[in-house]
């Protein structure tokens, strides 16, 4: 299997040698994590384990999380599920885990009852179940499973249908998008050039070979020598990218849009927030809340010639827009509606690309609310909205 794994990485152009697979399988052996039967520990210790003994270059998180997460899919722990569940473990891990809320929230069904159920599910399942209201599988209604209904479940993998799981056993923190991606970017690239400049700036030359050539040639092979003034990219773009939640659905797209952005313009500078911007953002979504850029500093750090570039889907509740402490990961003290005015007021060039498909923006009142605040400049992640953005950008 983890053969199998290791060809798994390489496939996804990580550079894992052969030397790095023999030392996790000698951190497994030495029970770094779980007994030495790789296939009864936790996925979760086995993915740290892997990372550490796999990946030397952070970089490369993201790819490995990606392949990690295709090969391994759909699993949460490598385990032989005839065995025995240990009950008292799984609820000192889930007692561990779980917020005050979430406890009290769960005694509607009772701890025991709740972890003898899932036991005895386990023992009596004996297939892969989709719908109903008992075994553990996908878009039902049983307090087991993933994608499906119940508010006091415990969802094993997969994605909730009602995002209310009392705890979702998959969480991952964001990551950040991959700026190397090349499928699909060279039509975006083609779109993206409309916005690019060229100006002569200062008195560097460069060589102009082609009249060069043409001159040499004409002078009866006596090297002319032609020089014109330097030509430079003289667009400046600061790109900020919602990450995280409702996005991932879009990581793709996104991918592609940031690799070109960053082949085409030489002057890019980037950050990340999270649903809407508050006054903070960040380069590092591992890093997030350790290094923070105010606001406020990066709107006094950058003139108004940079073209500002929101990419996100503006989905959220309207309260995170409007509200102080709207915010779902902190008490922000302003509403993200008055930071969204203060960069717009100090870079006049700006507009919004939204990767949700157009055809349902009528349907989401906080999209509605960010149109607004943007001056109704929302453009879709599309060829034909790149093209319309950057065409208004460059007037």
């Amino acid at each position: 299997m983890l053969i199998d794994f290791f060809y798994t990485l390489r496939a996804a152009k990580l550079p894992v040698s052969v030397k790095e697979f023999l030392t996790l399988l000698e951190a497994l052996q030495a029970d770094v994590v779980g007994p030495r039967q790789p296939e009864a520990c936790m996925i979760d210790d086995f993915y740290y384990l892997a990372r550490t003994a796999l990946v030397k270059d952070e970089k490369h998180f993201d790819k490995f999380d990606r392949a990690f997460a295709a090969y391994f899919k759909g699993v949460e722990m490598l385990a032989d599920f005839t065995k025995e569940i240990p009950a008292d473990w799984l609820r000192k891990v889930l007692e561990k885990e779980l917020s005050p809320e979430e406890k009290a929230a769960i005694e509607k069904m009772g701890w025991d009852e709740l972890m003898e159920t899932l036991k005895k599910r386990l023992e009596e399942q004996k297939e892969r179940h989709e719908g109903g209201s008992k075994w553990i599988g996908t878009s039902g209604t049983s307090p087991f499973g993933h994608g499906g209904y119940n508010p006091q479940g415990v969802r094993i993998g997969g994605k909730g249908g009602n995002k209310s799981a009392v705890k979702v056993w998959d969480q991952r923190a964001y990551r950040d998008y991959d700026d190397s991606q090349e499928l699909g970017t060279r039509n975006i690239k083609v779109a993206l050039r409309r916005l690019r400049k060229f100006a002569r700036e200062g008195n560097e030359l460069e060589l102009d070979l082609p009249d060069t050539i043409r001159s040499t040639a004409a002078n009866a092979g006596w090297l002319d020598i032609r020089m014109v003034p330097e030509r430079h990219n003289n667009v400046k773009v600061l790109l900020l990218m919602d990450v995280g939640g409702t996005m991932d659905e879009h990581i793709q797209r996104v991918e592609e849009l940031f690799s070109a952005v960053k082949a085409e313009f030489k002057h890019l500078e980037f950050y990340y927030f999270h649903n809407c911007v508050y006054d903070f953002m960040w380069k590092n979504n591992r890093r997030r809340f350790a290094e923070k850029f105010p606001t406020w500093d990066i709107i006094r750090k950058y003139n108004k010639d940079y073209k500002l570039i929101f990419v996100g889907d503006a989905t959220m509740s309207p309260y995170e827009i409007l509200q102080p402490g709207g915010s779902v990961e902190y008490s922000n003290e302003e509403p993200g509606a008055e930071w969204l005015q203060r960069l717009t007021h100090a870079f006049p060039k700006f507009a919004w690309i939204n990767p949700e498909p157009q055809g349902v923006w009528q349907y989401r009142q906080s999209i509605a609310v960010v149109q607004q605040l943007m001056g109704h400049r929302m453009y879709p992640l599309t060829l034909k909205g790149l093209e319309e953005a950057t065409r208004m950008l460059s007037k």
